[in-house]
């Protein structure tokens, strides 16, 4: 299972003021479903930072988003790990595959790829 990107994720409530900010620094929105908008660099598409108000998918908002490229095996590690999955692996309407599971510091990780 190999990354293909980790990108950290803003809770706020202005997204807009959000997207103005590190625009300033460079970043470009490149998806907004309302709840959540995803900025990313021109030059280096990879480095990207998301500003959510909440997940409307999930229970809960997670911290940060971690792209692999097998999502099924990332999950299967994460189970027999023992790991708390806190939103269980399933295909959303926009494209991707995903799960939540917490690490150890309480965190809430979104662990996605590509539907199947």
């Amino acid at each position: 299972m190999a990354v293909r990107r980790v990108v950290p994720t803003i809770r706020s409530e202005a997204v807009r003021e959000s997207r103005d900010f590190y625009g300033l620094l460079g970043l470009e929105e490149v998806m907004n479903h309302g709840w959540i908008m995803t900025l990313a660099s021109p030059s280096s598409p990879a480095a990207q930072l998301s500003v959510m108000t909440e997940d409307r998918t999930a229970p809960v908002a997670p911290d940060m988003s971690i792209e692999v490229d097998d999502v099924d095996a990332a999950y299967a590690v994460m189970r027999e790990s023992g790991a708390e999955i806190v939103h269980p692996l399933r295909d959303e309407e926009w494209g991707v595959r995903r799960f939540f599971v917490r690490d150890p510091g309480g965190r809430v990780v979104n662990v996605l790829g590509g539907h199947r």
